[in-house]
């Protein structure tokens, strides 16, 4: 059975974006969810699905209660972090396809920056009997410690391999600022960088400067998805889901992904170009300074939507680390393999060129909600509404986070 159409997101929701909101996460759920429902044009009453994040602390059911949502017959979460946002999407439509569920909320509520700062250490990580312990004990023993850390070292491979720079990193924070500060709902709102502010910001972990990663934000985040039928009869015009997928390469790590592999590698990367490959197969020497996840999913969403990347207008892509920006470029095929940087250099991701990315500033300029905020963005731009809104989008590709297990969504008009 195929996604392909069959459901739509029919409403955006969410709270401001701050650093201190001043009030629980359950509150700030309830509140994104509830703006979703109203934009939808539905009532809480007519929810029966909902799906989060592992790591999200708002049970579904406290969610549910909040709301006055009525009886759930679906509820589901997805792990490992940032990688989960698309997918709540793809849980969502599978319930709605399948008959599990009608209206299905999913949501992201956190506080990232007054709460708990995922950047820190959680030192027990290491000590616990479990999966994951036993995972951070090949890494942490040896000072790779923070998500910053893991990613450096994917980034220094990356450089050393297709000989980016910094100055290649910060151009995408410049292209991320100079979004965010055209949207009154971005926190850098009004607030551009320069390519040297980039380079004289402060190391966080070498290669990667402090505007390299991602802010820390508090907010909510919630979408509502149902069937396309249902959907246009509704409020909004419904941004069709014309693929999901989610993907785990072989030997796939948290956020140290480093030995995973493309599954079936078979053809030549010199073979792609810009706007004409459908997947991304690399010799398997260069795993290392490539995303195999997000191959896999990149895969699946053109096989699911029957698209290829030149029908893609505008992208949404998971920008927690400004290298893993690049590296999804081109493991998605919009340029060949060791090229982003080029397309980067020539305005290619800015408004006018010819992929504008994460017009609404992205996570490194409008807010950190774990990749949830990109999906409302993608749905704006296939409204026509978005604060920078592209000219004549059709479809609107999103990505999940990097470096784990992940996700991601075509979004088109109907």
């Amino acid at each position: 059975m195929s996604l392909a159409r069959v459901a739509s997101i029919a409403g955006i929701g969410a709270t401001e974006f701050s650093k201190d909101s001043g009030r629980s996460e359950l509150r700030l759920a309830a509140e994104a969810a509830v703006a979703a429902l109203h934009d939808a044009g539905l009532h809480p009453a007519d929810v029966d699905g909902m799906v989060t994040f592992t790591q999200d602390t708002n049970a579904e059911i406290a969610v549910a209660r909040e709301i006055g949502a009525g009886a759930l017959r679906f509820f589901s979460r997805v792990d490992y972090g940032g990688g989960a946002a698309c997918g709540t999407i793809a849980q969502a439509a599978m319930a709605v396809a399948t008959g599990q569920a009608e209206v299905v909320v999913a949501y992201r509520a956190f506080n990232e920056r007054s709460g708990r700062r995922f950047g820190q250490v959680a030192p027990g990580a290491l000590r616990a009997p479990t999966s994951q312990g036993l995972e951070m004990s090949w890494h942490v023993p040896f000072g790779l410690l923070t998500p910053a850390g893991w990613v450096a070292m994917f980034a220094r491979r990356y450089m050393d391999t297709y000989g980016a720079t910094s100055t290649d990193f910060g151009r995408v924070a410049v292209a991320a600022r100079r979004h965010a500060a055209t949207n009154p709902n971005a926190w850098f709102h009004g607030r551009p960088i320069t390519l040297e502010d980039h380079q004289s910001s402060r190391w966080v972990v070498e290669p990667l400067r402090l505007f390299d990663c991602c802010q820390e934000s508090d907010g909510g985040v919630a979408v509502v998805v149902t069937s396309t039928k249902r959907a246009r009869h509704l409020r909004q015009p419904p941004a069709v889901i014309a693929a999901a997928a989610q993907g785990s390469a072989p030997g796939q790590m948290m956020m140290t992904s480093y030995y995973s592999t493309h599954p079936g590698s078979s053809h030549s990367t010199d073979s792609c170009s810009p706007h004409s490959c459908s997947t991304r197969s690399p010799d398997p020497a260069d795993d290392m300074a490539g995303l195999p996840a997000m191959g896999i999913v990149a895969e699946g969403l053109w096989r699911g939507s029957g698209l290829k990347p030149r029908d893609i207008q505008t992208a949404v892509l998971y920008d927690h680390f400004t290298p893993f920006v690049l590296v999804q470029l081109e493991e998605l095929g919009f340029c060949g393999r060791g090229e982003a940087r080029d397309l980067v250099a020539e305005g290619g991701v800015e408004l006018g060129g010819r992929l504008p990315v994460n017009t609404h500033g992205g996570q490194l300029g409008e807010a950190y909600i774990h990749g949830m905020n990109g999906i409302a963005e993608a749905v704006r731009q296939v409204r026509g509404t978005a604060a920078n809104q592209v000219d004549e989008v059709t479809n609107v590709l999103v990505t999940a986070g990097t470096g784990v297990p992940t996700s991601g969504l075509i979004l088109s008009r109907d």
